[in-house]
């Protein structure tokens, strides 16, 4: 019998590992964590630009009970979430909480998370993704490492491309050839993502490669990469350019990781240093750093593999909130006040017919002025519209997809939208967590987490999040926290958008 003063300790492939138990083992709610557990080598020296190698095996028990060294060396990307950055080389790990250790006949469904930052930042240490919620449930949650930046993404002569996404792969196999021993089934795995790792989901979903690691996708807020070879080569070039070193493996690899990183967000700047250059350029081109259609383990886009079928058999949920950007055009409404609506549009590259199309369906947000739309329309190019066309290329590709859109419409009282990120918490079901305030106040609707975190929770389990399929009926999308007024499942829930389709 296992007392509260026993550490758990599991035996999986490489050897034994030691986690720690948050509550009494057998009262409702307790849950165990093991932190930091490699399902790689470190990737320097001779791995810096390798594909992801296995762990080698160890005898004694090792400790896991802190969480291990970040891919991120320091937050730059001004996220919303706490996300620490820890020193050390051995960045390749996974984070397991189980509510069952060494359960191995528990066979409960799997979540595996992934986490965003714009693939240049972000980190699996966040205490908002720690699985306790979800292990209340009845679910084993996993959050794995990756390479992040130029490291994980970049185009380097003589590399493996995407290693990056080889790593999630590498992470996904570590979990289909261990999670049982911690109680999990490997045949229930459900990956989910938030920004970055929304796309990252999305990204696997389209690989032929990693269709046996998983059978659902949830995806938050997805940022999709599907960089073009060539625009991929050009940022390289660039980079190289500013190091002062050959665009190949060992020119690269003569430059030190911290030097790399901060010639990363320069070498993808706009030639002319402009704002509005580098707005457009987001807006029509997406992140410069993250996964690039390399014709080998990504042959083409995702929406092409999409409509060509692959994936067609997973259950997918996916949504936005309802303002990504908005806190950020926010920022300037004083100077934005004096500019007309359809001239910053203009300026942003909207033609004048879309623009009439778009400011029609969206008189509301219109009314509230031109950093507001500007905030809108920047959500809406690069993640609601983006659902949309996900949500129709599935159904349009096999009438067995089954498809499930959502909105998060609740407002922040201290950002004043439905900002990025405001959803994870929710979706955690941690709003007591570090740093949850700062976005959603003091008072944070426990109901509302009980409502986004349940849906999540039943998909993970049961496969269903508990409202009718987009792919179903009339485009049919869930609606998390909007006006109290409206009904919470309503018919094109994104129809504001059809003009940018």
């Amino acid at each position: 019998m296992i007392t509260a003063t026993e550490a758990p300790v599991v035996k999986i492939a490489p050897g034994r590992v030691r986690g720690f138990w948050r509550g009494t083992p057998g009262d409702s709610g307790a849950s165990a964590a093991f932190l930091g557990i490699p399902f790689a080598k470190a990737p320097v020296g001779a791995l810096r630009f390798a594909a992801p190698a296995p762990p080698d095996p160890w005898d004694d028990i090792r400790d896991a009970v802190a969480y291990g060294a970040t891919a991120q060396r320091g937050d730059k990307a001004g996220t919303l979430i706490p996300e620490p950055s820890i020193p050390g080389e051995s960045t390749l790990n996974v984070n397991v909480f189980t509510p069952a250790p060494g359960g191995t006949e528990a066979r409960l469904p799997v979540l595996v998370y992934i986490h965003g930052g714009g693939y240049t930042a972000g980190s699996p240490a966040s205490p908002w993704y720690d699985g306790r919620a979800f292990n209340r449930d009845g679910v084993v949650t996993v959050t794995i490492s990756y390479r992040l930046g130029f490291d994980g993404f970049g185009h380097i002569p003589g590399a493996p491309s995407n290693r990056g996404v080889r790593d999630w792969l590498a992470a996904l196999e570590w979990v289909r050839e261990n999670v049982a021993a911690f109680g999990g089934d490997p045949s229930r795995v459900t990956i989910a993502g938030q920004s970055a790792g929304g796309g990252a989901v999305l990204t696997l979903l389209g690989m032929p490669a990693a269709q046996d690691l998983f059978h659902a996708v949830w995806a938050l807020s997805g940022a999709l990469g599907d960089l073009s070879p060539e625009r991929a080569r050009t940022l390289s070039a660039r980079l190289a350019n500013l190091a002062g070193v050959a665009p190949t493996r060992e020119g690269f690899a003569s430059v030190p990781e911290e030097r790399l990183l901060e010639l990363e967000e320069k070498a993808a700047s706009p030639d002319d240093g402009s704002r509005i250059a580098g707005v457009r350029t987001l807006l029509d081109e997406g992140l410069p750093w993250g996964p690039m259609i390399d014709g080998e383990l990504i042959s083409r886009s995702t929406a092409d593999s999409l409509r060509a079928g692959t994936g067609a058999d997973k259950p997918l949920v996916l949504g936005a909130t309802d303002d990504e950007f908005t806190m950020i055009t926010d920022g300037a409404k004083g100077r934005l006040r004096f500019i007309p609506v359809g001239y910053a549009l203009g300026r942003v590259g909207v033609d004048r017919a879309v623009r009439k199309a778009y400011l029609a369906a969206n008189r509301d947000q219109r009314r509230k002025g031109t950093a507001a739309v500007l905030g809108r329309f920047g959500t809406d190019r690069r993640f609601r519209v983006p659902v949309v066309r996900i949500a129709r290329i599935r159904s349009e590709a096999s009438s067995d997809s089954v498809t499930w859109a959502y909105r998060f419409s609740w407002i922040s009282p201290t950002r004043g939208w439905a900002v990025h990120c405001l959803d994870v918490p929710f979706w955690f079901d941690c709003l007591d967590a570090e740093g949850v305030t700062a976005i959603a106040g003091d008072a944070a609707p426990a109901a509302l987490a009980a409502a986004v975190h349940g849906a999540a929770a039943a998909f993970v389990r049961d496969g269903d999040p508990g409202w009718t399929p987009w792919s179903q009926v009339l485009e049919t999308t869930r609606v998390f926290g909007g006006d109290p007024s409206t009904p919470e499942v309503v018919p094109h829930g994104y129809a504001s958008v059809e003009a940018l389709l």
